[in-house]
């Protein structure tokens, strides 16, 4: 174990400590820093966009974890019903595919599809929606939801095999005792298919909450945090803060903020998770 810790306190727990303490400085990262004490978190409060980028990333769980979490459940009790034929397999295969592609490669593969000319808009044009088109990572309105349609496409894929795995695990004697028992497929999915996925489900909620708080690769890519700043993620905000405006101190501080933000809102999931086992 002597060397994992190694590691872990050289690249987790010491870069941890000086972001704490970098928090506290006014530092352009090459010259001496000076000591500002809690100003830089005094700032984020002043800066209206810092505190819009946390915004936007709250509002991407809703993409990001909600969407794929409800889509995946409902996929997945689908997919239960023929579980060991050959359309199964392939279903699996083509919703899990979006695991295994780069972030990057998916990011610039939506860019072209949701651009003014893309295949998005095409079709739309096609069934005579033609009014409806717009250049959707271009538009203030649309650009954040274009986005987390990106990362709802990446997720489901995971969500559906976490969810699925615990499907195979109920007994089939539950659900042959419920349909005697006059229970519809309705019924069935939430007396005994939710319940007994509880911790699967926690599992897909802690993940990709995590994911949607720390999005960067897509954002960066599909985006950059535009237009007009309605995209911006912490995850970028400190990257440009840190290493395009030399705001080292500044950047540490959203970093310590955002952290202890995911602490907060993955902790209960976590706590909630293993009071219902």
């Amino acid at each position: 174990m002597v060397p994992a810790a190694a590691f872990y306190v050289a690249f987790v727990l010491r870069p941890l400590v000086l972001t704490v303490q970098y928090s506290f400085y006014d530092w352009n990262g090459v010259g001496a820093a000076t000591w500002v004490g809690v100003g830089n978190y005094t700032r984020l409060v002043d800066k209206p966009e810092l505190l819009g980028s946390i915004v936007n990333a709250l509002e991407l769980i809703i993409y990001f974890s909600f969407v794929p979490v409800i889509l995946g459940l409902l996929t997945a009790a689908t997919i239960r019903k023929f579980a060991t034929s050959r359309l199964a397999m392939v279903s699996r295969t083509v919703l899990f595919l979006p695991q295994v592609i780069p972030l990057v490669a998916a990011g610039i593969m939506w860019t072209w599809m949701l651009a003014t000319d893309g295949v998005v808009n095409e079709l739309m044009r096609a069934v005579g929606l033609g009014s409806v088109t717009r250049a959707w990572l271009g538009d203030t309105s649309t650009a954040l939801g274009a986005v987390g349609v990106i990362g709802a496409w990446v997720a489901l894929g995971l969500c559906l095999l976490l969810l699925l795995s615990g499907m195979t695990k109920i007994d089939p004697a539950l659900f042959e005792a419920a349909r005697i028992d006059g229970a519809g497929a309705v019924r069935e999915f939430f007396a005994i298919t939710l319940p007994s996925v509880r911790q699967e489900i926690g599992v897909c909620v802690t993940v990709t909450v995590i994911a949607a708080l720390a999005a960067f690769d897509i954002v960066y890519i599909s985006t950059q945090g535009g237009p007009a700043n309605s995209t911006l993620v912490p995850g970028l905000e400190i990257y440009y803060l840190g290493f395009f405006s030399r705001e080292v101190g500044q950047a540490s501080a959203l970093a310590v903020v955002f952290m202890a933000l995911v602490l907060a809102v993955v902790l209960p999931i976590q706590r909630l998770t293993k009071e219902e086992d």
